[in-house]
């Protein structure tokens, strides 16, 4: 924010951001001709896409008032891109530039009675934002002055002819120092004081308070050699201090931080301990020791990426490969930063201002493959023991003025030569402060999991001061450095093969452009960087929301690359960002891609050419998959999409970096998320903060019985034991790859400690958390026997009611409660271990979906029908399952064609005659009539959900309000403020008047989707405060419209899918006999197994569909047919009632409806409602708002309301732009929609 004055005198105040996609029109019209003279004639979109920075200003009004673009190499070609070093340095070798410290301006354009303003204040925020930036370059043709504006920040240095033009250009340059130059350090005086003191006060008093008011002025006073202040100044007055310490409480840290990878900040002594003494069972490899070293419990499944950050670990354990710490550029803040100094000795942080931090640094050692490790095992991990002095000092009080914090580097210089034996300086800071300016170029030591400190403690070593860093292109002399770099890696030998095929052909044995590119310092070797060609663009423009991040079209094939190794010396890490950014100049490119592959069923990794060697990937952001049409490929025949876009690939979570994103800031959350329950709701959850590509959550952690879900432990044949609610499947596993960015905890939580802030997981491990979020859902329980004895002859009515009853006993080994895909697995493997396909009876108690989903399986794995006795326990409700007479009479009909036994309205009585159940090999029931007896050898329990007892007695036992479920308020609060629920496990406060209303009643992804928008409003800066809602407005509870959805595959291997509203239940009859009910259309019919169902309701939108069919259907496609109206089907209604539609399967095969299912339809009726609701015409109304006055009866008509709305809008220029839309969408969509033809392709 800055205040501009023009030349008569009027004043403007103005703000700084990144330019933005809805700039460009305005950015346009402030282009005049001395613009293009000066620039050239620009594509204002391409510039902006090849662009690492640019800057927009805008008034309060956010009106545009300036902008300017910065790439990283030279306009008007007067070099190519990759060699514009060696022509500058000829052009005046006094100025020292390199692609580090230099950026080049591409445009400049302003509002012309504030330019010169606007532009010292771009120039200023520049320099801020790119600390290592000392010089801009401006070119121009020789024959043009650069004009009133430019000339007041740039200097002439030369001139230099042009690759392309026969005339020269000249090169203006623009210097750091005349804007936001270096600051000056010295050693802190006691008249500093009353400089500093100011900087303290405005911000906290909590050191004056503590020791007293001249607390400064003696802590300047006590310096010695151990002990130095150092202060920065200005025009003679001193604007920051630190205070540095070499008395570090080494003990602490060794017992809390892995230092493996910087020997323990010792120096290097005979005696040290590095390594577990080595024993038969404990050989393994390099990778096995690492993680000993690295873990201290065998709870955690930390941040996953199938070897890639294990590789840099080893790397950096013994030669050093890069560590896993996010950089993104800084940003300019209102705040001061300032630490303050713990008692103990051990480095603290505190933290007095509110600064958007930018950036984690992340868990560099502990990303290993997701394994799921049983809580009860013990291990003694190693540690090591060093015995050499100390190399380390670490900064115990740091200040800084908010003008000058963009500056906050330039302290480490003096303060490593007052300790020239040390090597290393620490700071540690509470978890929960945002990275400021200074640690976003230290490295973030990991912690051991039983460390308890609230704090973060970060590394920088002396030699990341070097500033000769150079990017360049490999050559066969280079070999033994990249050897000795990567000598440790499991993947060193496919580093070095395609290293030395880069070095023989430049391209893989497929002919793949091949480029490899090292790092080096004073000579010598410190990163390796292997990218290809990407060859499947297309593939990847299709299946993922690639254009969040690009205007795709304005990227040639070439210039996308995939990034295959990248390996840097932890020393230099914070420039990892420059190493991309100088890849991406160097080889002409502007998009890497790096995909993430899951593991196989066997745990192993696909190939090591399909999961290489990357430690850059926390600075590339997620790319969301996209949702697929599934086509009729026989209906569409020569239009079906091409085979680059339907083909299918092994599935792999795509990251993505651009020269846009090199320069990017990102906002790092520190804060400890602990989501427990791996269900749907909380899955939602993690998905929606993980792919928030401009904030960077480095501590969420999931826990979890079985960890993730997505392992596939059962084939698509087998997948058909519990129903599916299409939240989730396995291919959405593989697409997200959670594991790589999400901890996850095996265990169950036994406790909460909502004083300590700790969850107790499995009675023994704590976790501790700053946002618990409780997901756990409701899972199917052991059924409680009544205990009666059938021999009595006793009816249900005449037996004490038992549900609410919980089973204590211990529980039989052939009794199976299937909640997941882990209970399945075993299930099975045990029925076909004991043979029971071939032998013994089954029972499956229970009346939800998943009994019958499990008696289809049954049957589809080879059990007889006849063994099979499907027991119906008393319903609660007046209606069954399905809810619809024709599906349950099919299945009715197909149970009793397989001689499946059914028995009604029974309840479970005893095991085995009351004596010991286990194993059960009979069980009693009593019904309305008579009891009965089967024998059985396995027994299936679907009796009904219910939060886990363990887990609610973690709730009550923390006092957590808990009311047949536990109670939240519509911010999905509980009674503590840190506590937070969501899912079936949940209800309303009684307060709403609105039980009948639950989290249940909606689509479990939304609720966790929009229990994470909640959160963001915590985190995101770049969001709308949240306003409280007037006191009325707060009883209402929040209804979410995403569809409700259940399918499966049902006895008589019917496929079924019933899609509806979210809404109390009721039964189907009672809901057709209400007066509102709309319509249905209905095709097929159940005996021959194609029915389609579809309600309309009475504004003629689809609200519910059910499909039961012998034959597998397109069930993603279907259900984006929910909400839709029904004239968008293609006038539905009228051509049913025509009778020109009979089958509505084959209905929605035809070509005109895929376009219904594309991913991006949901956006082109948002984009045709907004120009209906726009004024696009000055003397017409609206078509929304003449809708509204129809119905407020504001206009006189002599025709119906429809006919002239229709009118208008013909004679409108509304018919026009719709077109131009919907075309637009085709054109833009047409790889995927190839079915359309549009004006120009016929």
């Amino acid at each position: 924010m800055a205040l501009l004055s023009s030349p008569r005198g009027t004043v403007e105040l103005v703000y700084c951001r990144r330019t933005e996609s809805q700039d460009i029109y305005c950015i346009q019209k402030l282009i005049r001709k001395f613009t293009q003279k000066l620039f050239g004639k620009l594509n204002v979109i391409y510039l902006l896409e090849k662009a690492n920075l640019a800057i927009t200003l805008h008034s309060d009004k956010e009106e545009i008032m300036a902008q300017a673009t910065f790439v990283d190499y030279p306009n008007w070609n007067v070099t190519k891109q990759d060699e514009w070093v060696s022509v500058f340095r000829e052009l005046d070798s006094d100025i020292p530039c390199t692609p580090l410290n230099t950026l080049f301006m591409h445009l400049f354009v302003a509002v012309d009675e504030y330019s010169v303003g606007c532009c010292k204040e771009i120039i200023r925020t520049v320099f801020k934002a790119v600390p290592e930036l000392h010089f801009i370059f401006l070119i121009v043709p020789s024959y043009m002055s650069i004009g009133s504006t430019l000339i007041t920040v740039f200097d002439q240095v030369g001139t230099i002819p042009s690759m392309l033009y026969d005339e020269e250009f000249t090169v203006h340059i623009c210097h750091r120092h005349n804007h936001n130059p270096q600051l000056h350090i010295r050693k802190a005086r006691v008249e500093d004081h009353d400089d500093l003191m100011p900087i303290f006060m405005r911000h906290d008093t909590i050191l004056k308070e503590t020791y007293g008011e001249y607390f400064l002025a003696e802590l300047i006073e006590a310096q010695d050699e151990e002990n130095h202040s150092v202060v920065c100044e200005v025009d003679g007055m001193a604007v920051g201090f630190m205070s540095v310490c070499s008395r570090v409480n080494m003990q602490l840290l060794h017992e809390c931080f892995d230092l493996g990878p910087f020997h323990g900040f010792c120096t290097p002594h005979p005696d040290d301990i590095l390594e577990i003494p080595k024993e038969p069972s404990n050989q393994g490899s390099q990778v096995s020791e690492l993680k000993c070293s690295s873990l201290d419990s065998h709870i955690v499944e930390k941040k996953s990426q199938e070897l890639v950050f294990q590789e840099a670990m080893e790397s950096i354990q013994k030669k050093s490969s890069e560590i896993i710490v996010e950089e993104l550029l800084p940003r300019s803040t209102s705040e001061i930063e300032v630490k303050l100094a713990q008692d103990s000795g051990m480095l603290v942080a505190g933290k007095l201002s509110h600064t958007s931090s930018l950036v984690s640094a992340d868990h560099y050692a502990h990303n290993l493959s997701s394994v799921s490790i049983v809580l009860t095992e013990k291990v003694n991990y190693f540690r090591p023991i060093y015995k050499g002095a100390s190399s380390v000092f670490c900064i115990q009080l740091f200040c800084i003025d908010e003008q000058h914090e963009a500056r906050s580097l330039d302290f480490m210089d003096f303060v490593f030569s007052l300790f020239p034996d040390k090597n290393f300086c620490i700071i540690s800071v509470p978890h929960l402060t945002p990275e400021f300016v200074l640690i976003q170029n230290f490295v973030k030591i990991v912690p051991f999991n039983n460390c308890t400190l609230e704090h973060d403690l970060y590394v920088f070593h002396r030699a990341g001061l070097l500033k000769s860093i150079n990017i360049r292109l490999a050559a066969f002399s280079d070999t033994p450095g990249v050897e000795n770099l990567v000598n440790t890696l499991t993947l060193s030998k496919k580093i070095l093969e395609d290293l030395k095929q880069y070095n023989e052909s430049r391209s893989d044995p497929n002919g793949t452009p091949l480029q490899a590119y090292v790092a080096t310092v004073a000579e010598q070797i410190v990163g390796i960087a292997v990218i290809k060609n990407e060859m499947d663009i297309e593939y990847i423009r299709s299946h993922y929301n690639i254009e969040d991040f690009i205007y795709f079209s304005h990227h040639q094939r070439e210039e996308h690359g995939h990034l295959y190794h990248f390996a840097l010396n932890p020393i230099f890490r914070h420039y990892t960002k420059f190493f991309l950014k100088e890849i991406l100049r160097l080889g002409y490119k502007s998009c890497l891609y790096y995909p993430i592959y899951p593991k196989s069923r066997e745990g192993k990794f696909q190939s090591s050419y399909a999961h290489s060697l990357t430690s850059a990937l926390h600075y590339f952001v997620p790319v969301r998959p996209r949702r697929q049409i599934v086509y009729p490929l026989e209906n569409l025949g020569i239009n079906a999409p091409s085979k680059e876009v339907s083909k299918e690939l092994l599935g792999y979570a795509l990251n993505h970096t651009n020269r846009k994103l090199t320069l990017e800031p990102k906002i790092t959350v520190n804060a400890k998320i602990v989501v427990v329950g791996a269900s749907n709701v909380g899955i939602s959850f993690l998905e929606t903060l993980v792919f928030c590509s401009h904030l960077k959550f480095s501590n969420l952690t999931l826990i979890s019985i079985h960890g993730l879900p997505g392992k596939k432990l059962l084939d698509s044949e087998q997948r058909k034991f519990l129903a599916n609610d299409h939240c989730f499947n396995d291919k959405d596993y593989e697409l997200m790859s959670l594991c790589s960015w999400v901890n996850v905890v095996v265990g169950r939580m036994t406790a909460i400690d909502r004083v300590a802030k700790h969850v107790v997981v499995s009675e023994e491990e704590i976790v501790l958390y700053d946002h618990l979020i409780l997901c756990t859902g409701q899972q199917y329980q052991v059924p409680c026997p009544t205990g009666v004895d059938i021999n009595q002859h006793l009816t249900n009515r005449e037996i004490p009611h038992s549900s609410k009853q919980r089973y204590t006993g211990k529980v039989p080994c052939n009794h199976f409660i299937l909640n997941n895909e882990e209970d399945c697995f075993e299930a099975l493997t045990w029925i076909r271990n004991n043979f029971i396909t071939t032998e013994g009876n089954v029972i499956i108690y229970g009346n939800t979906i998943d009994a019958y989903t499990t008696v289809e399986t049954l049957l589809h794995i080879g059990v007889l029908g006849s063994h099979i006795y499907l027991v119906l326990p008393p319903s609660t409700f007046t209606y069954t399952c399905f809810n619809n007479y024709s599906v349950e009479n099919a299945v009715a009909d197909a149970l009793g064609a397989a001689r499946v036994n059914i028995y009604k309205d029974a309840i479970l009585a005893q095991w085995n005659d009351g004596l010991d159940p286990d194993p059960i090999h009979c069980a009693s029931f009593t019904t309305p009539t008579k009891p009965f007896r089967i024998q059985c050898s396995v027994f299936f329990s679907f009796f009904e959900k219910n939060v886990d007892y363990e887990t609610f007695k973690a709730f009550n036992d923390a006092c957590l309000v808990y009311d047949g479920r536990l109670v939240i308020d519509t911010n999905f609060h509980t009674n503590d403020i840190a506590i937070r629920a969501a899912g079936p496990l949940t209800k309303f406060s009684n307060r709403y008047y609105a039980n009948e209303w639950t989290h249940s009643n909606f689509n479990s992804k939304e609720v966790g989707f929009q229990m994470a928008a909640a959160m963001l409003n915590l985190f995101d800066p770049t969001l709308e405060p949240v306003t409280e809602p007037p006191a009325d407005l707060d009883r209402l509870i929040p209804m979410y419209k995403g569809a409700k959805i259940q399918g499966g595959i049902l006895p008589g291997s019917y496929h079924y899918l019933q899609i509806s509203k979210p809404a109390i239940p009721t039964p189907l009859e009672v809901h057709m006999a209400q007066s509102d009910f709309g319509l249905e259309i209905v095709t097929g019919d159940v005996k021959e197994g194609n029915y389609f169902r579809i309600h309309i309701n009475k504004y003629k939108m689809v609200e519910a569909i059910t499909c039961l069919s012998k034959e597998p259907f397109p069930a993603s496609n279907y259900i984006r047919l929910f909400g839709q109206h029904e004239q968008a089907l293609n006038n539905l209604c009228g051509r049913y009632d025509e009778n020109l539609i009979t089958d509505l399967y084959s209905y929605f095969k035809e070509p005109w409806c895929m376009a219904l299912f594309h991913d991006r339809f949901i956006d082109l009726r948002k984009e045709l409602r907004q120009i209906l609701s726009s004024k696009e015409q000055e003397d017409l109304p609206s078509i929304e708002q003449l809708s509204h006055q129809i119905e407020d009866e504001e206009i006189n008509l002599h025709e119906k309301p429809r006919k002239y709305l229709k009118r208008v809008f013909q004679e409108s220029i509304y018919k026009t732009l719709v077109e131009k839309s919907i075309l637009d969408y085709l054109h833009y969509n047409q790889y995927h929609l190839p079915m359309y033809a549009w004006p120009g392709i016929i």
